[in-house]
C-alpha cells in the first residue's frame, strides 16, 4: 500500500482525497500518537488554516477528531504554517494542525502535523500515525472531552516573533508585497509596514477559490509588473501558506530561492553568524550557488529534495542556515520550518544594510542553466524501476560530462515526475530535458 503522508503531510483533492472523514481519523490517529501521557494536564493542540474554502469543513472534522480522544483545542484561524508552527511551540501545545495545500490550486488541500514546540515530524511518527487509522480507540466522555477555544492573539504574537528578529529597519525601501491570496495576505503586508518599509499589496484578497490563482511564488508576472508599474524597489513573493519566498528586482527580474540563500549565507558569514560558515541546500539547487559559495568559503551540505530534510541535517549538524531553491528557506534561530515572511523580511534587511539593490546582491551568484519539465500524469511510482528511463539517464549524463547533471525525482506531493538538467548552455540544456521528459512519458505512461 502507498505511504498516505508524502514529503508535506497528506495532500489531494478536498472532498474526493482528502475527505472529511478521512481527516477526522488521521486527527484521532495523530492525537493518539502526539498526545502527552502527562495525567496531570490535558493535552493541547493548536490548529490553524489558510483560506481555501474546503478548510472550512477540514477544520471542523480536525477539531471534531481532536476534543472526541479528549485534546483541548486552540483554534488560531487563518494564519501561515510557520506562524502555526511557532504557536505550538509558544502556546506549550503537545502538537499543532495546520490545514493547506501551500502552492497547490485552490480545490487541492492538506493536513500537515507539528510536533510539541512546533517541530516537522519524522517519517517514524507519521507511519506510526498511519498505523493507528482503522484501529478502535475508546472516544472520551464526560469532563473528559476536549474544550474548543478560539485564539485572536496569533497574527501579533507572530508578526511580533519576525520583527524581533530583524536587526535593520526597512525605512526607505518600497516594497510590492505578493500575499498569494493566501495565508499570509494580512500579516505580510502589516508586518513590512511595522518593519518600515512603504508597501503595495497585492494578491491580498482571499475569497476561498483563488489561492495562488495567477499570484504569489507560482506565478510571478503580476509581481513583476507591480514591481515595474509602482518603481518599487523589491517585490516579495509568497505561496498560499506563505512557508516559501521568492523576490523580483527593481527591473521585475526573478531572484530565486538559490540566489536568496546566497545573499543570506554571505550576510551571515560576514557578520560571523553563519555556523561552521555552511549552508544546507538540496541536490535541486543550481550548480552556480555551489560554486559562489565555494568563492565565499562557505561549506554546502547537500540533502535529498525536501524542506524536512534540510532541517534533519541542519538539526544534526548544528546548522542555522538552509533551504531550497523553490524558496523554502529555514533560518534555524527564528523559525522550526520555513518561512515565507521571516525569509522576506531578512532578504530585505540585507539591502538596508548594504544599501545595495537587490540585483547588486544578487550577483553574489550566477545561475548556470537549468531546465525543470514537470511531467505530470504519469506513474511516479515506477520512475526508480525503469530500466529504459534508467538507460536514458546514463546516456545523457555521458554527453553533459562534468559540465552537467540530471536528475529524476518523482513529486512528493503531486502525480508527477519532474525533470531537471543543467548544462552551460541554455539549448542543450533544454534539449536533454525535453528527451528525457519524452522517455518519462513513454516509459511511466
Amino acid at each position: 500500500m502507498a505511504r498516505l503522508f508524502g514529503t508535506d503531510g497528506v495532500r489531494g483533492l478536498a472532498g474526493r482525497d482528502l475527505t472529511a472523514s478521512l481527516t477526522l481519523e488521521l486527527s484521532i490517529a495523530a492525537a493518539r500518537v502526539l498526545a502527552s501521557a502527562d495525567e496531570d494536564r490535558r493535552p493541547l493542540a493548536v490548529v490553524g488554516r489558510d483560506p481555501r474554502a474546503s478548510g472550512e469543513f477540514l477544520e471542523s472534522a480536525v477539531v471534531a477528531g481532536l476534543a472526541s480522544t479528549g485534546v483541548d483545542v486552540v483554534k488560531v484561524g487563518v494564519l501561515p504554517t510557520p506562524a502555526v508552527a511557532y504557536l505550538t511551540g509558544v502556546l506549550g501545545a503537545d502538537f499543532g494542525v495546520m490545514l493547506s495545500a501551500s502552492h497547490n490550486p485552490a480545490p487541492d488541500n492538506g493536513i500537515k502535523f507539528f510536533a510539541k514546540g512546533g517541530q516537522k515530524l519524522e517519517d517514524a511518527l507519521e507511519e506510526e500515525i498511519e498505523g493507528m487509522l482503522g484501529v478502535p480507540s475508546t472516544p472520551a466522555v464526560g469532563e473528559a472531552v476536549g474544550r474548543v477555544t478560539e485564539s485572536h492573539d496569533g497574527a501579533e504574537l507572530y508578526t511580533k516573533h519576525v520583527l524581533d528578529s530583524l536587526s535593520h529597519s526597512l525605512k526607505g525601501l518600497k516594497v510590492v508585497m505578493d500575499c498569494a491570496n493566501g495565508a499570509a495576505s494580512t500579516v505580510a503586508p502589516e508586518a513590512l509596514r511595522r518593519a518600515g518599509a512603504e508597501v503595495i499589496a497585492i494578491g491580498d484578497r482571499p475569497d476561498g477559490h483563488n489561492i495562488n490563482q495567477g499570484c504569489g511564488s507560482t506565478s510571478l508576472g503580476t509581481l513583476q509588473e507591480a514591481v515595474r508599474l509602482h518603481g518599487a524597489d523589491a517585490g516579495i513573493a509568497n505561496d498560499g501558506d506563505a512557508d516559501r519566498c521568492l523576490a523580483v528586482d527593481a527591473e521585475g527580474n526573478v531572484v530565486d530561492g538559490d540566489q536568496i540563500l546566497a545573499i543570506l549565507a554571505t550576510e551571515a558569514k560576514d557578520a560571523g553568524r553563519l555556523v561552521e560558515d555552511t549552508l544546507v541546500v538540496t541536490v535541486m539547487s543550481n550548480l552556480g550557488l555551489k560554486l559562489a559559495m565555494a568563492r565565499e568559503g562557505i561549506t554546502v551540505v547537500e540533502t535529498a529534495v525536501g524542506d524536512r530534510y534540510v532541517l534533519e541535517e541542519m538539526k544534526r549538524g548544528g546548522f542555522g542556515l538552509g533551504g531550497e531553491q523553490s524558496g523554502h528557506v529555514i533560518l534555524l534561530d527564528h523559525a522550526t520550518t520555513g518561512d515565507g515572511l521571516l525569509t522576506g523580511l531578512h532578504l530585505l534587511a540585507a539591502m538596508a544594510h548594504r544599501k545595495q539593490g537587490l540585483a547588486e546582491l544578487a550577483k553574489v551568484m550566477t545561475r548556470l542553466p537549468q531546465i525543470l519539465i514537470n511531467v505530470p500524469d504519469v506513474d511516479k511510482a515506477r520512475a526508480a524501476e525503469s530500466e529504459e528511463l534508467a538507460a536514458a539517464v546514463r546516456e545523457a549524463e555521458a554527453e553533459l560530462g562534468e559540465t552537467g547533471r540530471v536528475l529524476i525525482r518523482p513529486s512528493g506531493t503531486e502525480p508527477k515526475v519532474r525533470v531537471m538538467v543543467e548544462a552551460p548552455e541554455q539549448e542543450q540544456a533544454t534539449a536533454v530535458a525535453e528527451r528525457l521528459a519524452g522517455v518519462v512519458r513513454s516509459a511511466l505512461g
